[in-house]
């Protein structure tokens, strides 16, 4: 069974991801959270990842780029409520510091 992954905007520069990231849907999870961050209109955003239900290490490639993408002109992100599952992932890759930067101005 495959489950759809949404990125909501919850007001004041808050997301929530609920749903997947896999490799199958990486891709359009890509483009359709990165338009929707980049037209968030604020300087400083957080995605809220405690909806995440299943994933892969696709999601890790889909939050680098967000934040590659907003580092090039739109809001500074930060990720919080890492599944415990995917901060073991991040750790892994060794990657786990480049997810803690802080939103803040």
């Amino acid at each position: 069974m495959t489950v759809a992954s949404v990125l909501r905007a919850e007001g004041s520069g808050r997301f929530r991801i609920d749903g997947a990231i896999t490799i199958e849907s990486a891709p359009a999870v890509l483009e359709s959270g990165a338009a929707l961050l980049a037209s968030a209109g604020v300087d400083a955003v957080e995605v809220d990842l405690s909806g995440l239900i299943d994933f892969d290490s696709a999601v890790l490639g889909v939050m680098f780029e967000w934040t590659r993408r907003t580092a090039a002109g739109g809001p500074r992100i930060r990720y919080d409520n890492l599944p415990p599952k995917l901060a073991t992932l991040a750790r892994l890759y060794g990657v786990d510091v480049l997810l803690a930067a802080p939103a803040q101005a």
